[in-house]
């Protein structure tokens, strides 16, 4: 499990990085910065079960077969997916309801120079979610029934 916690982690960094330099996003300079340490200070912060439950998933569907370096890959993506929604959620759960801390540290909208900028960062948030889907999943003959989860 270690192994594959490590592997999911590995994921995250290349999601982030394809983000990051996506086009379809025009960020400047500054604002690439903003998103960067956006997303680590959001996204991975948990236990990751939600994440890492889904590799376990596939893994109980291929019956014992090991995963390829692929297959591990895909299910860590669609796990990042799932964190980057619950990123969503808490972020603007913290702001509806004022909340102080979240995992041990102030809420992102409590941070200096964030403030009410952190509604945008998680309409932000659930948006990274469909290009992940789209940059990893796109051929995939189960890419239209991923955007539907993920939109019900």
């Amino acid at each position: 499990m270690a192994d594959l916690k490590s592997k999911f982690m590995e994921a995250y960094a290349v999601l982030k990085k394809e983000l990051l330099a996506d086009p379809a996003f025009e960020f400047s300079d500054e604002s690439r910065q903003w998103v960067d340490r956006m997303l680590d200070y959001n996204v991975p912060g948990g236990k990751l079960n939600r994440g890492l439950s889904v590799i376990d998933s596939y893994k109980l569907l291929k019956e014992g077969k090991e995963l390829t370096e692929e297959e591990i890959f895909l299910a860590s993506a669609l796990g990042w997916c799932i964190e980057w929604l619950q990123a969503y959620f808490l972020v603007l759960d913290d702001i509806m309801d004022s909340s102080h801390t979240r995992r041990g540290q102030p809420c992102w909208f409590r941070l200096p120079k964030v403030g009410m900028i952190a509604a945008n960062d998680g309409v932000l948030l659930r948006n990274h979610i469909p290009r992940i889907l789209k940059n990893h999943f796109r051929g995939k003959p189960y890419y239209v029934d991923l955007l539907d989860l993920f939109n019900e």
